[in-house]
């Protein structure tokens, strides 16, 4: 039997991080006023970090007096004296540190390649410094954006805006934005809030990033061409992803119009037919409604999921979700489903049950029952998903499309012959053929504890402006 005696060897290996013999390298960091040397060992960084056992290769290394000498002016002495307590001791309390310094130590543990460091202090950030990332998304994210290990605080904070998107878009550092991550907020689906609001938005923000305009040239009556001209150089990539058929026509009218020399012609010349005769675009700004246009109000999924589920109904107009039967205030049984949903339109299903963490659902453009005759209702874009703890998506679209939906009385509704189906109080979800077979999907019998229908519902065509 082998004995461990871990703690004595980490006792002693931390002992030489104050030791002032024996090293062997010097690194400063910092730079101007706030620069510091200290004094390390290269074999425990090599041993510690993959960047230093790169960096400290034979072939890299500049030595003076038999000394390695290193520089990291991109890295403070208060980060860099945290990294080592790290190293060699294997210990960190970040509690007494400002929030700021933890950020700077997420960015410095990525760049040496510290994984370990690095996943505790991101979960840290958004775990117990959540208030304060909340306060500072912006600086956060430019902190992190091109980080690509930083995925999940940069979710995090995409998630935050997404979900009060005015506090993001009235702050004042809103202007000072990097376009890349301004671009990639306008491509979500999820951003809950007004359409024209991030129209004002962008102007605003397009205003400021271009020269000769910005605060000192920002009243439009005073523009010429040129101005206009400049100002859609810097909006060209951002305009396409604003859905304008969301917004108003008297909003359109008196805060999207006044702006045409700045909207390239190809996209101006559609968003205008569409509000003067009321026909959709085709080409160039056909992207779905954000969820927050769609109005979805469940009690199942978070507002952010529903356009994961969204972005798969393959309807190229604007529309609403309609609750058309909720389990809890309708009851959970398969007759009160079946009464409440016997129609033969776009439906949305979605289920809680209470032995599983997962969320199951599914949508059919056909509606459940044909009230000719009991069988199979057919459809090619019906589909059935669920979501895992984490809202990773696990999608299921019907496979024989004759067979998509079972009407039959003994269930309230009944995916492809059991692929998912609700009788009564149960969900039963099957590995059947008539949908595409997914082994993370979660099947099994499960026991309702809350479900929801909605309809789909289109928005009218607008009247002329």
């Amino acid at each position: 039997m082998t004995s461990v005696f871990h703690s004595g060897l980490l006792k002693d290996i931390s002992l030489l991080l104050n030791d002032a013999d024996n090293f062997d390298t010097i690194i400063q960091v910092g730079e101007h006023e706030n620069i510091r040397e200290f004094r390390v060992h290269s074999l425990i960084l090599r041993a510690r970090s993959y960047y230093f056992k790169c960096a400290f290769a034979t072939e890299w290394i500049t030595k003076k007096d038999n000394m390695i000498m290193f520089n990291k002016p991109n890295i403070t002495p208060i980060v860099f004296d945290m990294i080592l307590k790290y190293i060699y001791t294997g210990e960190l309390d970040l509690t007494n540190y400002q929030s700021e310094i933890i950020l700077r130590l997420l960015v410095a543990s990525d760049e040496l390649l510290i994984e370990e460091l690095f996943n505790h202090v991101q979960d840290y950030l958004i775990e117990k410094r959540t208030t304060w990332v909340n306060n500072n998304f912006i600086l956060v994210l430019h902190s992190v954006y091109k980080l690509a290990s930083c995925e999940k605080l940069r979710n995090y904070c995409y998630t935050y805006i997404c979900n009060d998107p005015k506090q993001f878009f009235t702050s004042k550092k809103f202007l000072s934005l990097d376009k890349d991550i301004f671009y990639s907020l306008l491509e979500r689906d999820d951003l809950l809030v007004e359409e024209i609001l991030i129209w004002d938005c962008l102007i605003k923000w397009g205003i400021e990033q271009t020269p000769g305009l910005r605060s000192e040239n920002s009243d439009r009556s005073r523009w010429n061409n040129e101005n206009y001209e400049e100002l859609m150089k810097t909006l060209y990539k951002f305009i396409p992803l604003i859905r304008f058929v969301d917004i108003s026509p008297t909003d359109y009218f008196d805060k999207v119009r006044p702006y045409k020399g700045c909207i390239p012609n190809y996209i101006y010349e559609e968003i205008e037919e569409f509000y003067i005769k009321g026909t959709l675009p085709t080409e160039h700004t056909t992207l779905s409604p954000r969820v927050g246009n769609s109005h979805i109000i469940s009690k199942i999924i978070k507002p952010e999921v529903i356009s994961n589920i969204v972005k798969y109904i393959n309807i190229k107009s604007t529309y609403n979700f309609d609750l058309i039967y909720r389990g809890n205030q309708d009851g959970i049984k398969t007759n009160l489903f079946r009464n409440k949903c016997k129609l033969h339109l776009q439906i949305l299903v979605l289920v809680k049950c209470k032995n599983s963490q997962k969320i199951f659902g599914g949508y059919t453009p056909v509606g459940f029952y044909n009230t000719q005759s009991k069988g199979y209702i057919s459809s090619k874009d019906s589909f059935i998903f669920s979501f895992d703890k984490d809202d990773n998506m696990q999608l299921s679209h019907v496979t024989i499309y004759n067979m998509a939906i079972y009407n039959f009385e003994n269930f309230g509704f009944n995916f492809g012959g059991g692929a998912l189906s609700m009788k009564n109080c149960n969900l039963n979800v099957n590995n059947v053929n008539t949908y595409k077979y997914n082994m993370n999907f979660g099947y099994g019998t499960y026991i309702i504890e809350e479900i929801e229908a909605f309809k789909l519902v289109l928005k009218p065509k607008l009247n002329k402006i």
